[in-house]
């Protein structure tokens, strides 16, 4: 009877604690969200403003950023309004690093659609447009955008920074002192409120986290924002392995500062992994170390071991802040930069598939009925974008992180050319990649899929400009491969054909002289390929000037936040 009694006051207790669990309501994310937080829009379809403004808006078309909210647990919803706050703080920080005051730019633009437009570009420059002001009486970009006074010389810099090396961290902003002298403060000081605020949304976040791995990642991200000290948590990041929710924030990537390319800026991506893609995807990290002994050069350029702990996975991107979210949109990821965390643990390649469908529906099919011969559209394919895509990114582990001789790493000795050279690695050994896997019977499909749809993907890509290391790497791709003639141009239809056995020998020939620069760490030689190649020629200019004509926009802008992400 005492057993009988106890179970019965065990099912009444269950009963109390589900207050009477047959009538209670299931767990809505969506509607939690929405309660949560609002909708962020940029409107590029506004009737308002001037033709000048309206036109420029027209460059892109907008998307939602969704996923499926059915595949969350309780805690993974409740995370993301935290997630989310957070990176709203990094959002305020890229606005300083990249102009300064937000409030006041856009009070004192009276035009609607360049108020707009500013919003996109975080500051008064045209990021696809070669980063030309487009507010009257506010000058040409500063090259280390808001990280260095704008008075700083790069002589001056670096006189300074040879008695004080901290000038040239990565999470510094460089200021003058009282007496004029040069004077770093770092990111957790100079942005302390907004890095605060950060931390501890993180650490919200945190109690939300079933998966230990995110659960020690999101701790030791919240402390580093608060010390400028970030190789722990990067390593933390490196070793989940079963987190469904993904969050990238703190100061990340290097391309807002083309003077030096030594500043971090601030970003966030918050993702929803794609189980049943990633698996796919899982198999292709392993094989670097096979892949890096086959590079095309010699064998000193290859000695380094690519990190066997990397991973591939697919997500939806749910949102985007900062730097990842001014001008053009990134729709892949390839972290952490540290190249000691990289030599340890090798990176993490994250494809944000739902942003990428995204650029192959509205903008890439549309350019290969303009630019590509007709007899070769058929070879235009959502797989082939993601494929290509997803090994530019895994070939970021591919090459070489330090010079020969030892006495830097590649991106310290090549400094604001840095970036663009390895972008232009990553671009090139991707289609190496899929040309081994292929031959090797480790990947299906077609090579002229991915060979025409890199083709494609070039002028989709070039439309950015040439002022950003992404758009100086394509357009290096593109002259490069034209002078050897991997493609040609028919006079008669304006369009593009692939020479698929030319565009294999211009592959290793790029390959070949891009790993030579890094490994060398030749300065001088990379900048005068830069200045012969990162050029748009008039032909080129021409046939872009006819996507404009036919309405295709450059890129896309996203309606995002708590509210839009259960749609």
């Amino acid at each position: 009877m005492q057993r009988i009694a106890t179970l019965l006051t065990v099912l009444a207790a269950i009963l109390i604690i589900n207050g009477c669990g047959s009538s209670s309501t299931e767990f809505e994310c969506a509607a939690f969200l929405a309660e949560e937080g609002s909708m962020i829009q940029i409107d590029v379809d506004m009737t308002e403003g001037s033709d000048y403004g309206r036109e420029l808006l027209s460059q892109y078309t907008s998307f939602e950023l969704t996923t499926d909210l059915s595949v969350l647990s309780e805690n993974e919803c409740r995370m993301l309004p935290h997630l989310f706050a957070a990176g709203d703080q990094m959002e305020s920080i890229f606005w300083k690093q990249a102009y300064g005051d937000r409030d006041a730019l856009l009070a004192s633009i009276d035009d609607p659609a360049l108020r707009e437009y500013a919003k996109i570009n975080y500051g008064p420059w045209d990021r696809i447009g070669g980063n030309a002001p487009f507010i009257d009486g506010v000058g040409d970009k500063p090259a280390g955008a808001n990280m260095y006074p704008r008075d700083m010389t790069r002589e001056e810099f670096e006189a300074a920074a040879a008695a004080d090396p901290t000038l040239a961290d990565l999470y510094t902003v460089v200021v003058r002192d009282a007496d004029e002298t040069l004077k770093a403060i770092p990111y957790h000081e100079a942005f302390a409120e907004e890095m605060q605020r950060a931390s501890e949304e993180l650490l919200a976040a945190a109690e939300y986290a079933d998966d230990p791995g995110l659960k020690e990642y999101l701790t030791l991200r919240a402390e580093a924002l608060l010390t400028s000290d970030y190789q722990a948590s990067d390593m933390a990041w490196m070793d989940m392995k079963n987190n469904r929710i993904e969050v990238v924030v703190g100061p990340i990537e290097t391309y807002e500062d083309a003077l030096f390319g030594y500043k971090a800026a601030a970003e966030t991506f918050v993702l929803v992994k794609d189980m049943s893609w990633s698996e796919r995807l899982s198999r292709y990290a392993q094989l670097l170390p096979a892949l890096q002994e086959g590079l095309p050069v010699p064998d000193e350029y290859k000695q380094e071991t690519p990190g066997t702990d990397s991973d591939l996975n697919a997500y939806d991107a749910i949102y985007y802040a900062g730097d990842t979210n001014a001008g053009s949109k990134t729709i892949a990821i390839n972290l952490p930069n540290d190249e000691e965390v990289q030599l340890a643990k090798g990176t993490r390649r994250l494809q944000l598939k739902n942003s990428m469908q995204a650029k192959f529906d509205k903008i890439l099919v549309p350019i290969s009925e303009v630019l590509i011969a007709e007899d070769q559209r058929e070879f235009i394919t959502f797989d082939a974008f993601f494929g290509n895509t997803m090994f530019h990114e895994v070939a970021h582990g591919l090459g070489i992180k330090n010079t020969l001789d030892g006495s830097n790493t590649v991106r310290g000795a090549l400094k604001e050319h840095a970036s663009a050279l390895e972008e232009g690695k990553a671009d090139i050994l991707g289609l190496y990649m899929v040309s081994e896997l292929m031959d090797s019977g480790e990947l299906e499909g077609d090579i002229r899929d991915n060979m025409v749809t890199f083709l494609a993907g070039i002028f989709r890509s070039v439309r950015f400009g040439a002022s950003s290391a992404h758009g100086r790497a394509n357009m290096i791709r593109f002259n490069y491969f034209l002078e050897m003639g991997a493609f040609t141009r028919d006079e008669a239809t304006g369009t593009y054909s692939a020479d698929y056995d030319k565009m294999i020998e211009a592959m290793n020939a790029l390959t070949e002289k891009i790993l030579r620069f890094q490994g060398d760490g030749d300065y001088e030689g990379v900048a005068a390929f830069v200045e012969e190649y990162a050029r748009v020629p008039q032909q080129l200019q021409t046939d872009l000037d006819r996507l404009a004509d036919a309405g295709i926009p450059v890129d896309i802008v996203f309606e995002q936040g708590l509210a839009v992400v259960g749609r």
